[in-house]
Formats: C-alpha cells, sequence, structure tokens
C-alpha cells in the first residue's frame, strides 16, 4: 500500500513539474476531430487554388468579401472590416476592435510566396529542334527536385499596348504540362553521379521543354521557336518581346492530397507560407468581438529576403495602421503610428522543421517539433549564433503560452536544428525593426521547400484556433 502511494505521488509530481508534449490526437475529442477534417478539406482547396502569390491574393481578397471585409479604397468611411492588396502580391485585413489602433493592435504576418521556377525574361530558344524555357530558381531549392517531374506555368505578360494577359496552364485534366528533363542514369555518371550533389545539376540547366513541332516553313532557322511563339501570339495575343515584361512561375502541377492510410497529412507545394497565410485568413474571417483592433498580413518576397514593395520591408503595414489611424483618430502623425507599434504585438506566422525521422542526427531532439504536436512557437530563428535572428523576450513568451494554455491551445517549443547546422530567418526581424514586440509562431512542416512538402491537419487545426484566439483577446 505503501509502494502505491508513492508510484501515485511520484506520477503526480511528474505532472505537474516535466513538461512532455503529446500529440494533438490524444487530446482533442470526436467534435473536433471533425471540425479538424472539415478544415483540412478547406484548406487543400486553397492550397491548390493558391499556387502563386498573385492567385492567393486572389483567393484571400474573395474569401474576405464573402465575409463583409470591404475595400480600404472604396470610399466607405463607416465600415470596421477592411481590405488593402499591395501589387497585386500582398494582401491586408484589418478589423477595427473594442479598443483603437492607437492602443495597439494584434497583427499577424504570413506570407505567400513560395521557391519555384521563374523564367526569365528572355526565356524562349531552340536547340537541336526542341523550344525550351530558360528559367532562374526563386528562394531556396534544392535543383534536383525539380526535374523529371510535371510543372504548370502561371502568371502575367505585359504587352507592349499595356494590356495584361494571364497566364494559367497546367491545372486542369486536359491541360499540357511541362517539364526539365534529366539525364538518363545511362550516361549519368562523370556528368551526375561523381559530383556533389549541389553540383550534379546546374542552375543553367533547369530549362524547360515547351515544344518540338517545327513551323511548316522549311526555310525559316527556329522553327520550333517559331512555332511556339505563333501557338502563343494565336492564343494570347502575345509577342517575344512581351516576355521581358511578365512575370511567369513554374510551378508543380496539380493538386495538393491527403497523406497516408489514416489521412492524417496532407502533402502538396507551397505549404511554406500558406498553411500560415490560410490558418491565419481563417481566423480573421471568424473571429468574434476581437478585444483590440487587429491586423492580418500576406506578404511576397520572403524567401528572398522580404526586399521589394510586397515585401515586409515594403510599407503595406504603415498604410494599414495608418488608415486605421484616420478611421478612428483625430491626428495621424509619425509619433501617433510609432506609438501604436509600440503598444502592439505580432505572431510572425510561418512554418518550423519537423523532426525527420530518417535525419534525425540534424536537428537536437529535445528542442525539435514534431509533427502533429500542435503549434509551434520559436522564440528565436536565424543561423549558428543567431545570426538574423528575431529573438523574442521571455515575457512575451510567457504571455503566448499563458494565452494558449488558457484556451485549449495545443502548442510545443521548436528550433530550426543543431545550431552548427544552419537555420532561417523570417519575417519576424522587419516586424521588430518597426518596434513592434514580435514571436514566430506556426505549423511544422516535413520536406519543407520542396515541391511536395508534408504537414499534419492536427497542427493546421491547432495554428488555426491559436491564431484565432491571438485575434479576438490579444497577447
Amino acid at each position: 500500500m505503501t509502494e502505491k502511494k508513492k508510484s501515485d505521488a511520484t506520477k503526480k509530481l511528474e505532472e505537474t513539474l516535466l513538461y512532455r508534449p503529446k500529440p494533438v490526437w490524444d487530446k482533442i475529442d470526436e467534435n473536433q476531430r471533425k471540425e479538424l477534417f472539415s478544415l483540412a478539406d478547406d484548406y487543400r482547396t486553397f492550397l491548390g487554388a493558391a499556387k502563386t502569390e498573385r492567385l492567393a491574393v486572389r483567393d484571400i481578397i474573395r474569401r474576405a468579401r464573402e465575409h463583409g471585409f470591404v475595400d480600404a479604397a472604396s470610399g466607405e468611411k463607416t465600415a470596421k472590416k477592411l481590405f488593402m492588396v499591395g501589387g497585386n502580391k500582398a494582401a491586408a485585413l484589418a478589423v477595427i476592435g473594442k479598443k483603437k489602433p492607437a492602443d495597439g493592435i494584434s497583427l499577424i504576418v504570413s506570407h505567400i510566396d513560395s521557391p519555384r521556377l521563374d523564367l526569365k525574361q528572355r526565356p524562349l530558344y531552340e536547340d537541336i529542334e526542341l523550344a525550351l524555357l530558360k528559367t532562374h530558381y526563386y528562394g531556396g531549392i534544392k535543383k534536383y527536385n525539380w526535374v523529371s517531374r510535371p510543372l504548370a506555368l502561371h502568371g502575367v505578360v505585359i504587352t507592349a499596348s499595356g494590356a495584361e494577359v494571364e497566364i494559367s496552364i497546367g491545372e486542369d485534366p486536359g491541360d499540357p504540362v511541362f517539364t526539365v528533363s534529366d539525364l538518363l542514369i545511362h550516361l549519368a555518371g562523370k556528368a551526375q553521379m561523381d559530383k556533389k550533389i549541389q553540383d550534379a545539376i546546374p542552375a543553367e540547366k533547369l530549362n524547360i521543354l515547351c515544344g518540338s513541332i517545327p513551323f511548316e516553313d522549311a526555310e525559316i532557322t527556329e522553327r520550333v521557336k517559331l512555332a511556339v511563339l505563333s501557338r502563343l501570339h494565336d492564343t494570347y495575343g502575345i509577342i517575344e518581346e512581351d516576355l521581358i515584361s511578365a512575370e511567369l512561375e513554374a510551378v508543380p502541377a496539380g493538386m495538393p492530397r491527403d497523406v497516408g492510410f489514416d489521412r492524417s497529412m496532407i502533402g502538396g507545394y507551397g505549404q511554406d507560407d500558406r498553411i500560415s497565410a490560410f490558418t491565419s485568413l481563417r481566423a480573421a474571417l471568424d473571429a468574434k468581438n476581437p478585444a483590440r483592433s487587429f491586423v492580418v498580413l500576406f506578404m511576397d518576397k520572403e524567401e528572398i529576403g522580404s526586399e521589394g514593395v510586397t515585401g515586409a520591408r515594403g510599407n503595406l503595414i504603415e498604410e494599414v495602421i495608418s488608415e486605421l489611424l484616420d478611421r478612428t483618430e483625430d491626428s495621424r502623425t509619425v509619433d501617433d503610428m510609432l506609438r501604436a507599434f509600440s503598444r502592439s504585438v505580432c505572431l510572425s506566422a510561418d512554418v518550423n522543421g519537423a523532426l525527420d525521422p530518417d535525419y534525425q542526427e540534424v536537428h537536437e531532439a529535445k528542442n525539435a517539433a514534431r509533427l502533429g504536436y500542435g503549434i509551434c512557437v520559436t522564440k528565436f530563428t536565424g543561423s549558428r549564433g543567431k545570426a538574423m535572428a528575431s529573438d523574442a523576450s521571455a515575457e512575451l513568451v510567457g504571455r503566448v503560452r499563458k494565452l494558449f494554455n488558457d484556451n485549449n491551445v495545443i502548442w510545443q517549443h521548436g528550433e530550426l536544428g543543431k545550431v552548427d547546422e544552419g537555420g532561417g530567418g523570417t519575417i519576424a526581424k522587419d516586424i521588430a525593426e518597426r518596434g513592434i514586440e514580435v514571436i514566430d509562431c506556426g505549423p511544422v512542416l516535413l520536406d519543407m521547400h520542396s515541391p511536395f512538402e508534408i504537414s499534419s491537419k492536427a497542427d493546421l487545426y491547432m495554428a488555426y484556433r491559436g491564431f484565432r484566439v491571438f485575434l479576438e483577446k490579444g497577447a
């Protein structure tokens, strides 16, 4: 009897003192499971529609309009739910809450760009009677992931007259697709297999096959290239020079899919960081009676350092806050904005890397996030000695922990790999430079930056719940 009492006391002490994360699946009831799988169905729809940042913005604004959000530029001055678009590749949703924006806002920032192959400005050429498109990869990729797979083309072409022509080829079942060919294994010994993996496929060989039928006139040189241009002109009214003023992106063709016998995971392109974009979007659309005013931002260019006017280093954040101050305050000075920033709190909604069962050696297991263990709170990012990091304060980590714990949001802590293995940065540092408290927070992925990233539906669900409670109650 004494031994049993000791055992019970020890168990109670362990439950009180030790931090032992558990899978989301062990902590949710049947109704939550139904909500989880329903949310995942909607996410797959979004992910399939949002293959590029332009397409993501389009879907975000469509959903926002359906939930009563009004264009901030419409002249409607009484609306409390607003949206803004930045260069067709970034967007913001804002809601005026019980407290004025000048008292600080709850801010969530994600990014909607993903690694891909961009067409060069003079992409089309012919070689050995095949037509190809030259590319320049965007963001961090493993180049070997992008060969021998079906690709779709999405984007816009601006013609000499200034007309905008939209291109979308490769997603519908009846569409053709494109591909980057790889070298046959029989001849790959010296050309590829003896090289380091990073050198086996040079960037300048990531050329996309796009045609092989020659133009009918045999007297013409580059007959296949001319035949492709003729087809483009007949279909879209564009000429070769128009491609210089185009943004065309090659992305993996096909829709995201459920993964596993139990359908517990989702596989698909662009989940870094559109899984955070979707969960923060749904949180913004579903949030009720927010205590503070809130802004949810969907930014471009994060994968290349958040540069440019549509990136987090642009001024869309300032434009949104200025608009909110203009609607709620008598004055709107730089000092007013700085004060609003200093009173605000931001979740930098971005993914972390999940512990990979086959490559555990690059992780430090005690501090690695796991698939299916809930939304991941990442105190700091950066690489090695926290270079280029945003390192959240202990006070902010504590407030986020309390917010999640008090509202039954299942969360975990995570770092991106062992200290000397590498690392990466997020938008958080660009937010911090504005004097806003910020911490990274989001789902975790396997196969990050690959054409087929893997997420857990459990983490998706807890990210949505975490973002929603943050928007409704603040931190």
